[in-house]
């Protein structure tokens, strides 16, 4: 009898436990059958859709958020340390790493599953366990330089020169073949069953970190891909604590608990000193992960919504309190006493990442490395008031931005100060005058110096928080005299139409998913153009610094090298650095042993859900 796929089951779970999901209860169907126990659910919501489940196609923080749940990557970053600290995950042990930080060796823990899925069925549809072995790895590493699957992230494995693969790549597409994952190439291969290597064309100190990311290289199976094919981010089939149960697109995503997950055990090892992370280890040592049943991730874009839906205890937390509620939330950042009282918890930390303007440098506009199309980007960024921004918008949750780094990443200096951070409206206007940015028809606004007209078109999206940063741009721009026009899309709209440089200005956030600050300057580096690099710079001086402090340990001499590539950033402007947020999550009471590692996004594995006040409330 063909056996009925776990997916399908676990869809009709969902399903039949809806209101096990609200906090109901099952009843028991007669006086001697059990009550079934309830579900252990996290609700929470997505400011922002998800794009698709591949990692090969994804570089948006939600898709590779729900990612990380789903696929494991060889390696982990501990989720209660500080400073941000590895270990192994499907790794047997930490990899061996040569002297020269050339060649990676990885040995893979056996006896780890892939979850169940019609992929895997065998003679007659019987479904077969599929084990993780060495090759899946260097098969979901090669899918990044499969031109099929347009790979976001290419560029990071390109930049460390993985030996042979770029060099491949290039040769099936100038003999216009299909990529071929079975031709042997010297820097990714498979040594035995469960052990494979990496090597590289140059010394990359921090290329570990980059299998620390689930969302980047946590393992595939060649059958799933091949099953599915150009639909395989809809059926994401992976070998971690989750599955995907349930979907409805930029809508809802329903996480089950992988049922044939290997035992894993709490373990963590907080700084010392710190007692509330303290006692959260000890709180759950040796409880087997996952701890909760389900994640019912909805998709609520505007904020106002996403804020009453926790208020309302609808959602058990909510992922970065909307900046325009934190004067109600979090009175002078601390948290306000009526939510204390209900037993809210607040969990407040910087985040790695930076908010920027970007302007498409192959743009006739704005982009161009001449000095008046350099005076033009100086001079909107110099209009542009951040500290309004910061008070008016953003309500205090953020601090002007010097540079492309942020902080809690190796390579921030708190005491770098650059032309990055002024505001300055004399020296925007004396600098478009000078270059000849005047209004040469009379109409009030500024022309462009050969006199064709001067239009901004400024990408957006139609939330609410992007329509309040419009208004402000408004104002900047008019008090300047440089008229500025909104284009409205959807943010995944709005990135695809990026990637292929059809944007003249959009403005993002770009978050690290490693403590190191090469993710920020990875923006600047010209190969990474339609990838990391939005804004399509290419210097040959900056990239030039770029390759340099990649390839050193770090020291007081990287660090002159990443600032010095930070002061070509500011001098061209591709990108107006804004602000470095900071981001305050809230809980309910019910929500055990919540803690944000901004470099774990599969946190949802180590939290717990006490139901009983779940069901009082």
């Amino acid at each position: 009898m063909k056996r009925k796929p776990l997916l399908a089951a676990a869809k009709a779970a969902v399903s039949s436990l809806a209101l096990a999901a609200c906090g109901a209860w099952a009843q028991s169907t007669s006086p001697a059958t059990p009550a079934a126990q309830p579900l252990k659910v996290l609700r929470y919501a997505f400011p922002v859709a998800e794009s698709s489940f591949d990692p090969a196609q994804i570089t948006d923080l939600y898709s590779r958020t729900v990612v990380s749940g789903i696929f494991e990557a060889p390696l982990q970053f501990e989720y209660l340390a500080k400073p941000a600290r590895m270990r192994p995950h499907t790794a047997a042990a930490m990899p061996e790493v040569s002297a020269d930080f050339r060649t990676f060796t990885f040995r893979i823990l056996p006896g780890i599953y892939f979850a169940d899925d019609p992929a895997f069925n065998g003679p007659e549809g019987r479904q077969v366990r599929r084990e993780l072995i060495a090759e899946d790895y260097v098969y979901s590493l090669k899918r990044h330089y499969d031109p099929r699957w347009k790979s976001g992230n290419l560029y990071i494995l390109e930049n460390a020169k993985i030996l042979g693969l770029s060099e491949l790549r290039r040769k099936l597409i100038a003999e216009k073949k299909p990529f071929d994952y079975d031709a042997p190439v010297e820097g990714l291969r498979t040594l035995d069953r469960y052990t494979f290597q990496v090597r590289l064309g140059e010394p990359t100190p921090r290329f570990l970190y980059n299998f620390a990311d689930p969302s980047f290289t946590g393992a595939l199976a060649r059958e799933v891909v091949e099953a599915y094919g150009d639909k395989v981010g809809e059926h994401p089939v992976g070998t971690g604590a989750f599955v995907l149960a349930q979907w409805k697109r930029s809508s809802r995503i329903v996480l089950a608990k992988n049922p044939g997950y290997r035992e894993v055990l709490y373990d963590e090892h907080p700084p010392e000193g710190d007692a509330r992370l303290q006692a959260m280890a000890r709180q759950f040592k040796g409880r087997r992960l996952p701890m909760v049943d389900q994640v019912v991730i909805s998709i609520i874009e505007e904020t106002q919504p996403r804020w009453l839906s926790f208020l309302n205890a609808e959602q058990d937390m909510l992922d970065q309190l909307p900046n325009e509620f934190a004067t109600v939330a979090i009175p002078n950042n601390r948290l306000a006493p009526n939510l204390a009282r209900r037993g809210i918890q607040l969990v407040r930390y910087p985040r790695a990442d930076v908010a920027v303007s970007y302007f498409a440098m192959e743009n006739p506009v704005v982009g161009g490395y001449e000095p008046h199309k350099v005076a033009l980007r100086r001079a909107i960024s110099l209009a542009v008031d951040v500290e309004r921004e910061i008070r008016l918008v953003r309500r205090g949750q953020a601090i002007p931005a010097q540079g492309v780094v942020a902080p809690e990443t190796w390579g921030y200096d708190p005491q770098f100060k650059s032309e990055m951070g002024d505001f300055d409206r004399a020296r925007a206007k004396a600098l478009l005058d000078m270059h000849g940015y005047v209004d040469r028809d009379g109409d009030g606004w500024r022309d462009q110096p050969d006199g064709e007209p001067l239009v901004l078109e400024y990408s957006t999206s139609p939330d609410q928080q992007s329509r309040q940063l419009n208004e402000l741009w408004q104002k900047n721009m008019d008090a300047v005299q440089l008229r500025i026009v909104f284009k409205t899309a959807k943010w995944p709209e709005n990135l695809k139409s990026s990637r292929a440089g059809k944007l003249m200005m959009w403005g993002v956030g770009w978050s690290a998913g490693q403590p190191d600050g090469d993710t920020f300057l990875a923006l600047g580096y010209g190969p990474n153009k339609g990838q990391a690099n939005h804004a399509r710079f290419n210097l040959p001086a900056f990239n030039a610094l770029y390759e340099q402090q990649r390839q050193m340990p770090d020291g007081p001499e990287r660090q002159a090298v990443m600032d010095e590539a930070t002061r070509l950033l500011v001098a061209y402007m591709p990108y107006k650095v804004h602000v470095h947020r900071i981001f305050t999550d809230l809980t309910q009471p019910w929500v055990l042993g919540y803690h944000r590692n901004i470099f774990v996004r599969e946190f949802w594995k180590y939290v717990d859900i006490d139901l009983a006040p779940r069901r009082a409330r």
